[in-house]
């Protein structure tokens, strides 16, 4: 493998740091966004610990002119992020019913049976391999978080707590481990060494085996102003362009790609090996032309992006301060990493949302990282009675207004901030 000179340079407290891109190793020179300082995103805070000192990082966001990766630097390391995670991928129904309906058409697309074998990296609760379970194909998840990867075993799903890059696929393999099937869901972007990962599912992959990888789409990040969606975790954000650069310096190649509503607006692109058998699907050529006539390989395109941010934080605090000044009462829905981004970044604490509910009991009787807001059951939104319900995870807003359409009974609305304040009646709405 070709790995170019990195440059590197002294942060604070943090030793040496590259500064060159995680994925070609070109000197990074551009700046999609800076978001300021914030605290981890799944750094949930006990009461005990609201005194403590929190520890910020910079989200500043750079692109690659080479290879046009859009990427955090390794601020936090992964083994901190997600050796314990607060976030368990079944408390959302409709991503649960979005896995169920993968599962069942890749098994009829690739002919999976009970002689296959599919590894799900980052397989978090077991959300997605369970359902393979029925289909009597053989199944292992990789989970780095032990917390949420004996949810998963809870459930049947074999189970292997590590991180996935070319120490245990090699590890894998030689136990006689090899893939039919590599998924990898969200994944991608929380991978800080993208080339250690996609060398280890290349070692892993049989012959003729396929990867699928699902990701939020850089070009439907920036067109819906979907900033809040950059978070530490996240080290990394995808172009189709970007995926073939990849695939390709790992005798890997994209043979299609199907656009997704997942996440706002997600990717996922099917990779087989550069000598396998596969035929490349014309939506490949189709998107890749598409992404070039949108801009994506123009630095000038993601330049322009910082300005939609700052148009959304001043939309939201406007909408905030004045609903406040009447008198208004309003609570968060969900607390996502994505919000956590936006309630730092706008500066949005207990003087505008009294608390807000999520459906994870892990995170109920904690605070928010930065903000501090209370996190509460769902049915402290019944007792409260708010006259606003802020929707944090706004992509699953659907989900999330079908479920609490009886607010309507006290007049409440829902206000969705992404890409711009939107306030929604749901006594407006058909249920």
């Amino acid at each position: 493998m070709n790995i170019q000179a990195i440059e590197v340079v002294r942060d604070h407290d943090m030793g040496r740091r590259p500064v060159g891109c995680r994925l070609c190793g070109s000197r990074l020179r551009h700046t999609l966004v800076d978001l300021g300082m914030s605290p981890p995103c799944e750094s949930f805070l006990r009461a005990d610990q609201l005194d403590h000192m929190e520890l910020y990082y910079p989200l500043n966001v750079l692109v690659c002119d080479t290879c046009y990766l859009v990427q955090l630097k390794e601020y936090i390391s992964a083994e901190t992020i997600f050796s314990e995670y607060a976030y368990f991928s079944s408390f959302s129904t409709s991503w649960v019913a979005h896995a169920k309906a993968y599962c069942e058409s890749v098994t009829k697309r690739l002919g999976l049976g009970a002689d296959s074998f599919v590894v799900e990296l980052a397989s978090n609760d077991g959300y997605l391999l369970q359902h393979f379970l029925p289909l009597g194909v053989p199944v292992l998840g990789v989970e780095p978080a032990a917390n949420v990867a004996q949810a998963a075993v809870d459930k049947g799903v074999p189970t292997r707590v590590d991180f996935f890059g070319v120490r245990l696929a090699l590890q894998m393999v030689s136990e006689g481990l090899r893939a039919d099937l590599i998924v990898g869901n969200n994944v991608l972007a929380q991978v800080p060494d993208l080339n250690d990962f996609v060398a280890g599912m290349k070692i892993l992959l049989k012959p003729e085996g396929v990867v699928t990888l699902e990701f939020p789409h850089i070009e439907r990040l920036m067109a819906e102003n979907q900033f809040d969606t950059i978070y530490h975790e996240h080290f990394s954000y995808f172009s189709l362009l970007t995926i073939e650069l990849m695939a390709s310096r790992h005798g890997l190649r994209v043979i299609d790609v199907e656009e997704l509503p997942t996440h706002g607006g997600s990717l996922r692109v099917y990779l087989a090996n550069e000598d396998s058998s596969w035929s490349v699907n014309d939506r490949v050529a189709k998107l890749l032309d598409r992404e070039k006539r949108h801009g994506l390989t123009e630095m000038a395109t993601y330049a322009s992006f910082g300005e939609k941010a700052q148009r959304a934080k001043r939309d939201l605090l406007a909408f905030l301060i004045s609903a406040k000044s009447e008198g208004k009462r309003i609570c968060g829905y969900g607390a996502p990493g994505k919000g956590n981004t936006l309630l730092n970044y706008c500066a949005i604490g207990t003087d505008f949302l009294d608390f807000t509910v999520d459906r994870n009991p892990y995170k109920h009787g904690r605070f928010t990282p930065g903000m501090h807001i209370p996190i509460k059951p769902i049915e402290a939104v019944d007792h409260a009675k708010p006259d606003y319900i802020l929707i944090l995870p706004w992509n699953l807003k659907d989900e999330i207004i079908k479920q609490m359409h009886h607010v309507a009974a006290w007049g409440a609305k829902f206000v969705v901030p992404i890409p711009f304040v939107a306030v929604i009646d749901p006594s407006e709405l058909s249920r």
